[in-house]
């Protein structure tokens, strides 16, 4: 079972709707095979994530996402919690950062959001872009989620 907690800053309650953020939630855990786990997302406004950005990275500017992973990786494998609940962490989203990026790529803010969502649950998943074969493994797992949110409506 999925334990997805979701936030939504009262500034953008009424342009992002909890129960199509759990679906993009659920549908990314699907296509990774993850039936059973614990995370959290939160969309929030630039202040809130540059704060978070300088605080935890220390990069004093707004970011798009954030992705705060609490399961330990070695080599291929999670470690697992003594309570056998995978806690994977939480992602932070900035909406202002969405609705610009979507504009700058031409397309919806949910699909920006989309993107972002599907990015920071893969960074909690143990996938990273530091080094250029990691970051195509990680760009092909986006694009065919994706696609199958695009097939299912939802981005």
């Amino acid at each position: 079972m999925l334990d997805i907690a979701v936030r939504v800053s009262r500034s953008y309650a009424a342009y992002v709707k909890r129960p199509w953020l759990k679906q993009v939630i659920k549908e990314t855990m699907a296509m990774e095979g993850v039936a059973s786990a614990e995370l959290s997302l939160v969309i929030t406004g630039d202040r809130r994530i540059r704060q978070i950005n300088r605080e935890y990275r220390r990069k004093d500017a707004p970011t798009d996402v954030i992705a705060f992973a609490l399961t330990e990786r070695t080599g291929d494998e999670f470690i697992a919690p003594p309570d056998d609940v995978r806690h994977l962490g939480e992602v932070v989203v900035s909406c202002p950062r969405a609705a610009a990026q979507a504009e700058e790529r031409g397309h919806s803010t949910q699909r920006e959001l989309a993107i972002l969502i599907v990015h920071g649950i893969l960074h909690l998943l143990g996938y990273d872009h530091e080094k250029p074969a990691e970051a195509r493994k990680m760009r092909a797992r986006e694009r065919s989620i994706l696609a199958r949110l695009e097939a299912q409506q939802l981005c």
